[in-house]
């Protein structure tokens, strides 16, 4: 049994961790649930990779979230945007994260993590993906979940992304995706002392999409599933398109009956600038409550232009109107009517009869483990660099921010909201902090044109990006009714771990923008004592009867 002296320093510690940890969001049947209330949390998010496919650099120890000061500038900023998640495509699992977790943990926000990344050998080979699955590839994605399973705001991870963009590629690779889950799936049930979900990111090529979900989803009693399901989709597009004539209609029908979440991992059409998001209000509908929400592609802009602000080389930032435009659109959000949790569907039982189209792969016997990693999956890899939260001492944005005008912003600083409450900020009703005060006075406002700005110096696009490639080398349609259609991307090399979003028509823009209401962190800080002393009470009773 342990002593007083040694149980009192423990539930110091446990106290410490929680009055600076979010809650790690679970998934519950068809929702995740924030289990400190035991309602529905919806993503309400922005893609994150600052810099693109140039940004991630692990020869240099560079990746998204190695740099404390670009973390903390963008988190400021991301905060008052009014999301709660971010997801990255590219991290290093060699780097230390702790300052960029822990910064974003602060600010109440989650993080969506790819396991691969865009160089050779750390991605499944979409072509013949039997050469590349094997034990270094497995040492390597599993080195990203020892990286950030610690962290409470790590929220799930995608195992890959856009493999099958068209029938071909969706004749043998569903196995080997399924397969790579497993092997997730069961590391982290080995080695991580909670369930963190893994799943499929999956472009929106309709002729293949309900294929790839049922197939995803289905229970082959083999703990290879997906724990939920990303759609990366670009069909709103133009301030005339409707609920149906964006195919949304035909995606509440298709996942209507799913068993998992679906949400867009990636949205936001961007023909026309700047973009307006006319589709938010339509996502965050009772219209829509089968899917849970989604992330905006994406906060940088980078060569293929879908950035919500401008990063210039001396790390300071302007504001872009589509940051104006879509910060309007999370201001006027009522999450209040999604919050409660949907009825449960039971995942049917894996059978070809699911696939619909013949062509598609209907073998559900998976591949088995590779040679060797057995016991890696079982005992964990060697010498994993493992993540913790830090302290977060620094607030102040450190970087300048110019607004859509040019007007730099004043008093821009992160606000510390995470606690026990798991997602209480930004939270569930998304009301975003428009009270940015430019140097001269005046409030922020939509002047109607987006600023044009180089995106990072060297930046390029690979074969292998896991960050979506600037538009133009499509060789596969997404088919929707009455929608302008236009191909996705795909690279012309294969990876798992493509995020290749179409160069599709985007929404027109918006006349007139107007502040919207400031960030309440109030119903944050309105259970952080309570939380504290529950957390430790029980920590402590648990503790002395070591």
């Amino acid at each position: 049994m342990r002593s007083l002296s040694q149980s009192l320093a423990l539930a110091a510690a446990l106290f410490t961790g929680i009055a600076v940890a979010v809650t790690p969001i679970e998934v519950q049947g068809r929702d995740f649930i924030d289990p400190t209330t035991n309602k529905r949390f919806m993503i309400v998010g922005a893609d994150y990779q600052p810099g693109g496919q140039a940004g991630y650099k692990p020869d240099q120890k560079v990746d998204a979230l190695s740099d404390k000061e670009i973390c903390l500038r963008d988190a400021v900023m991301l905060q008052r945007l009014g999301v709660n998640t971010i997801r990255v495509y590219n991290v290093d699992p060699t780097l230390n994260h702790d300052d960029c977790a822990s910064i974003f943990n602060a600010a109440g926000i989650y993080m969506i993590l790819d396991v691969n990344g865009p160089q050779s050998g750390e991605s499944i080979n979409r072509l013949e993906p039997w050469t590349s699955y094997h034990k270094d590839y497995l040492t390597r994605i599993f080195g990203v979940v020892e990286n950030f399973k610690s962290y409470p705001n790590t929220l799930a991870f995608f195992a890959a992304n856009e493999v099958m963009n068209d029938m071909e590629t969706g004749k043998i690779n569903p196995q080997y995706i399924r397969a790579v889950q497993r092997d997730l799936k069961n590391y982290i049930k080995a080695n991580v002392d909670r369930k963190i979900p893994v799943a499929y990111s999956a472009a929106d090529v309709r002729e293949i999409l309900e294929d790839t979900w049922a197939y995803m989803q289905c229970d082959n009693s083999d703990n290879s599933e997906s724990d939920f399901f990303g759609l990366n989709s670009y069909s709103w597009c133009g301030s005339g398109a409707t609920f149906e004539s964006a195919g949304y209609s035909e995606l509440v029908d298709m996942f209507k009956d799913s068993s998992v979440p679906v949400f867009f991992s990636e949205y936001g059409c961007n023909e026309v600038q700047p973009r307006v998001f006319e589709e938010v209000a339509t996502l965050y509908s009772e219209k829509m409550k089968t899917l849970s929400g989604g992330l905006v592609y994406e906060y940088s802009q980078e060569a293929n232009n879908y950035g919500l602000v401008d990063v210039n080389t001396d790390g300071t930032v302007k504001l872009r109107a589509d940051f104006d435009n879509l910060q309007k659109a999370y201001s006027k959000l009522d999450m209040s009517k999604l919050e409660a949790p949907q009825t449960p569907i039971k995942a049917p039982k894996c059978d070809s009869k699911l696939i619909k189209n013949k062509a598609f792969d209907s073998n559900f016997t998976i591949p088995a483990v590779c040679p060797g990693c057995e016991d890696i999956i079982k005992n964990g890899i060697q010498k994993p660099t493992q993540g913790k939260i830090v302290k977060v001492t620094d607030t102040k944005c450190p970087k300048a921010v110019k607004g859509t005008k040019g007007d730099e912003l004043k008093d821009l600083e992160l606000k510390i909201v995470s606690n026990n409450d798991g997602a209480s900020a930004p939270s569930n009703k998304t009301k975003p902090d428009t009270t940015l005060t430019p140097s001269n006075g005046t409030t922020p406002s939509l002047n109607g044109t987006a600023p044009v700005q180089a995106p990072f110096k060297n930046e390029t696009e690979c074969a292998n990006s896991t960050t979506p490639a600037a538009p133009g080398n499509s060789s596969t349609t997404v088919t929707l009714p009455s929608a302008p259609v236009v191909p996705p991307v795909l690279p012309t090399a294969p990876s798992t771990n493509q995020n290749q979003p179409p160069s599709a028509p985007a929404a027109a823009p918006s006349a007139n923008a107007s502040s919207s209401p400031a960030l309440n962190t109030n119903a944050a800080a309105s259970v952080l004592a309570s939380g504290w002393m529950s957390a430790v009470a029980l920590g402590f009773a648990a503790l002395m009867v070591l």
